[in-house]
Order: structure tokens, then sequence, then C-alpha cells
């Protein structure tokens, strides 16, 4: 270790030592407060930090793409700062922070808090939208409403010094995860920016400039060495980290043929907490039904935006299809998803190692089809040993599985292998016509129970519950260190509730007009965050600027924008 890094890490540390002592001194009306500061500040250098994504990302600041990161960027921590706020102030006066929230009993023995949509803005802005937040099995409304608000239910208790290893793909993510190490967990936290989004330092100072000067927050840069240095501090206490399954277990059993004997024999290097969220395969399973023209283009374009948000470097991109072999207009929904797949704007490969990931996917399956710099796969298998299905290929390579049966043992079938035979359980979608859903009826509601995912979204993508403050977001509960799959633990959960096992998305199958002429009482239109929308960077601009200060007279412009996408 060089002596730079050892001076960084060390005054690093020093300074959160100190600063614990003055966390624990923090009434959560002050630390109320410095979240408030902190949405001022993500406000104030909203832009910049945009611009700034636009470098790194290659992405001129005309490109209708730029949507996603004023989404994924500024939205998702002004979101989250405020959530959080509404958290404090209520447990400031001595409620549960999910008094208000729809509670509901959940298959299972679970409870559901209907976390989304919370107040009339939200019904407004994504009108037809739904999410909730589901209990492990067993839990009651009581003791949710009971253990809701974690670690400042003890603000005086706190847990030592906190590392985050941020992510290097999604800009909001890091920031994300400091809020929650430090009200969550009632940690101070030092974060490790991944070398990609090194040019953000100064934005992220800026953002988080009250917690620094109290001692509260670091945010350094470096290598792996930095990163090394920090997770085995003695003084540090936990760990959390965004990135691959290979990246955990490089940090918690080492590297090369040491480390694979470590994990082999369960004797982690790394011997304090580590929290996670690594990705994997994710599935989209289409249900067999009657669709429209426009609902095969619509919901192609859908499945698109599922894999090429970001250009697929996301967790939760959908890397593979499910669908029906037997369902008559399977050939006419391939041909529009390859359509989509053509219309999507094109755009550079910034994350490293994506050219390379595309070559491997094409090398492995020679029939695949090159659609511009987009990869199609059909023909793979429900087999544990089908590659696709166990490497995360995080570039924009997408995958078809066909599977028999009418749509009753269809569903059933594919939720057995998403389970079973696909790596990963952050996030899986289901997209089904409002009449099969309604056909099935019990066995589609069996169907949600029965995936083993942390988010499952249902005519709606599974990245929207990352956009849901109050949403929980990781992998499905039970996973271990020598089998970490796509992590332990969860972040967002501005609700502070405690050990959730997942989130449930809702949305409509249409944009409006088309759902309201169709019985589905939903106003929005095609999502701004689609791939394929036109306005999109204008309609998520004007809805980064309505989360800096919520308010009537914002919303006119933002539906104008939205209905032109």
């Amino acid at each position: 270790m060089t002596t730079t890094v050892t001076a960084t890490v060390e005054a690093a540390v020093a300074a959160l030592r100190r600063g614990e002592i003055e966390w624990a001194r923090t009434s959560l009306s002050a630390r109320r407060q410095l979240l408030d500061q902190i949405h001022g500040n993500t406000a104030r250098y909203a832009q910049e930090w945009v611009e700034t994504a636009a470098g790194i990302k290659k992405l001129p600041l005309d490109s209708p793409l730029l949507g996603e990161e004023w989404v994924t960027g500024p939205y998702s921590l002004l979101t989250g700062a405020a959530a959080l706020a509404e958290s404090l102030l209520a447990l400031e006066e001595g409620r549960s922070p999910v008094d208000g929230y729809p509670i509901r009993p959940a298959p299972g023995g679970r409870t559901a808090v209907e976390v989304f949509p919370h107040g009339v803005f939200d019904a407004l802005l994504l009108n037809g939208f739904s999410a909730e937040v589901w209990s492990r099995p067993g839990v009651d409304a009581e003791t949710v409403r009971a253990r809701a608000g974690l670690g400042q239910r003890t603000p005086a208790s706190t847990g030592g010094i906190g590392v985050v290893l941020g992510a290097g793909n999604i800009f909001s993510i890091a920031p994300l995860d400091v809020l929650y190490q430090l009200y969550a967990d009632n940690r101070v936290v030092v974060l490790k920016l991944n070398p990609i989004t090194d040019p953000l330092l100064p934005v992220l100072e800026k953002i988080f400039a009250p917690a620094i000067q109290r001692g509260f927050v670091r945010v350094i840069t470096g290598g792996a060495d930095v990163g090394s240095a920090l997770v085995h501090h003695p003084d540090v206490n936990a760990v959390h980290m965004t990135g691959s399954a290979l990246t955990h277990d490089a940090i918690v059993f080492g590297t090369g043929a040491e480390g694979e004997r470590n994990k082999a024999a369960g004797t982690p290097q790394l011997n304090k907490p580590i929290t996670s969220e690594l990705g994997g395969v994710s599935p989209t399973i289409v249900v067999p039904g009657r669709w429209s023209k426009a609902d095969l283009r619509f919901q192609a374009e859908h499945l698109a935006t599922q894999r090429l948000h970001n250009n697929g470097y996301n967790c939760v991109a959908a890397q593979v299809a499910v669908i029906s072999a037997d369902w008559p207009q399977k050939e006419r929904f391939l041909d529009e998803l390859r359509a989509a797949l053509e219309r999507a704007p094109q755009r550079p490969d910034y994350y490293p190692g994506s050219a390379d990931r595309v070559a491997s996917a094409r090398r492995t399956y020679p029939q695949a089809q090159a659609i511009g710099a987009r990869t199609f796969i059909e023909g793979l298998a429900p087999d544990r040993r089908e590659p696709a299905l166990r490497t995360e290929y995080f570039a924009p390579v997408l995958g078809v599985i066909e599977l028999p049966g009418d749509p009753a043992e269809f569903l059933a079938r594919a939720v057995r292998v998403c389970n079973d035979e696909f790596e990963g359980t952050l996030g899986a979608n289901i997209i089904a016509h409002p009449a099969s859903i309604k056909r099935l009826g019990e066995r589609f509601d069996k169907a949600v129970t029965d995936l083993r995912y942390g988010t499952i979204a249902v005519n709606a993508w599974t990245g929207l519950g990352y956009l849901t403050a109050r949403a929980s977001w990781g992998a499905f509960p039970g996973h271990i260190l020598s089998d970490v799959q796509s992590g332990i633990g969860v972040v967002h959960n501005a609700l502070l509730i405690a050990e959730p096992e997942r989130t449930v998305v809702r949305g409509p199958f249409r944009p409006s007009p088309r759902s309201l002429l169709h019985g589905e009482f939903s106003l929005s239109p095609k999502p701004p965050w689609f791939v394929t929308n036109r306005t999109g960077a204008t309609t998520l601009r004007r809805l980064t600027d309505f989360a800096k200060n919520p308010r009537v007279a914002a919303l006119p412009s933002i539906f104008a924008s939205a209905l032109r996408g």
C-alpha cells in the first residue's frame, strides 16, 4: 500500500470517527434538516450533475437519452431525500413512518404496504402505476408499524463507520446508498467512487457538503487498492457494494486460487458485515393473449426499453424474454421486438468491457442476430447450463426462451424456470393483457407470489421500483456469502421498513388514451423512460424540476411534454 493511499484512507476514517460522536448527539429534527439541505443542494447542482454524466457516457447535451440521466441521477436523490425526511418527521412526532399508508394482507401470511402512489401528485404524474412493499411471511401489520424506522428508532446508538463502494452505471446509486447507511443503518459513511464516476466528485461534494463538514460523510476516489484498504481498515464496521458477484467474492474471499479455496471452505477474508446489490440475469415473462397490433408494438418497445435503458448497463436490465411457444401471435411479437431494437437510438459503449461481452455472446451463440450494435438471440433452452441464463452480459444483448403450454401452464412453467435456472434474484417482469390476468385469476396471483425476486413488475419495468423512493430495492432475501447471487440486504426503502421481502410494481398494459378506450383507468401516456420516447429528455428534466419544488403550476408543462412523447 502506498503512502498516498494510506494517507487518504486514514484521513477519511479519522474524520468519521470524530463525526460519529457528533452524529450520535444529533437530534431527529437536525437529521431531518440535514436531508433538507442535501435536497436543496441536489436541486442547485442538478444541471451540473447531468452535464457531467453526459460527458462520462459520451452523450451530446441535446440527446433524447439524457432523460435517463435526469431521472436516475438528481431526480432519484431528490425524491429519496424528501421521502426519508418525511419518515424522520413521523418518528419525531411519535408516529410510525408507515402510518397513513394503506396496509393490507398479502399472500402467504405477508403484509403489503402501498408505497405508491403517495399523495395527489404521485397519482397525477404516474396515473395507473402502483407499488407495494411486502413483508416476509408471518409478519403482521402491527409488527411492520412497530419496527419501521430502523436505526432512527434509537438514534444515539450509532453503528460505527460504513464503507460504500459505489457503482459505475447509474449515478444516483452511490449517493442513495450513502443516505441508506447514514439513516437506515445509523452509521457515518465513506463513499469510494467507482473510477468511472470520478468526474462526479466535485458535484457530490457540493451536494453532501453539510454532511461532510460535520464529519458524517466522506467522498473519495481511487482504485482497488483504496477500496481494499478501506474495507479492511480495523475501524470500519460494515461494507456495502454495488457491482458483480465476481467483485463481491474478490472482496470477501480474495482473488485467484486462494480466493477460490477460501470460498469453498467458507472462510472469508473480510470478517465484517457486507451488504450488496449485484444484479444477475433478469427475465421478462410475456403471457400469451389476444393483443392488438398497437399492443404488440407498444409492449415490444417496453421490452426493448427494459434491455436498452442505459445501453443495457443496468443490474436489472431484462436479458431474457420468456415467451409461449404456442402463442399464435408469437412471430408477430418477435418481429415487433426486432423492429423496436432497431428503432431505439444508437449510443456509445461507455462502460468498460461492453464490446468484449457482446463479442463473447456472439461467439457462444452463432445464431445470434446483429441488430446494429444490439444482439438478439433466439432458441435459448431452459437449462441451468445455458450460458445466457447464467451470465450477466451487462450490454445490449437480449435472448428469448420459448416454453410450451396454455397460458396457465406456460405461466407456472415460466415461474419455475426463472426461479430455478436464472442467475440472480434482483428483478423479474411480467407482461400480460388485462383479460389474461382476469382469466388466470388466482393462478396469476400465485405466479407473482411464487417468483423469488426482490422486485416484481407487472406491466411495468422493475426499474420503476428503483425510482420509487419508498419502495425497497435489493435481491430476494436468503442469499449467503458463498452463493451471493444478486446480493444481501436492501437499500432505498425510505419508510425504513424492517426486513422487507419484495416490492411489487404494477402499471397499465396500454398507454392513454388507448387505456381508457379499453376500460383501463389510467391517464399515463407512453412512459417518458421508454427509449423510443421522443420527448423523454424534456419530460424527465421537467419532472426533476418538479421534484425540487412540487407545485401545481409545474404540472401542465410536464403533461404537455409527456403527451408529445
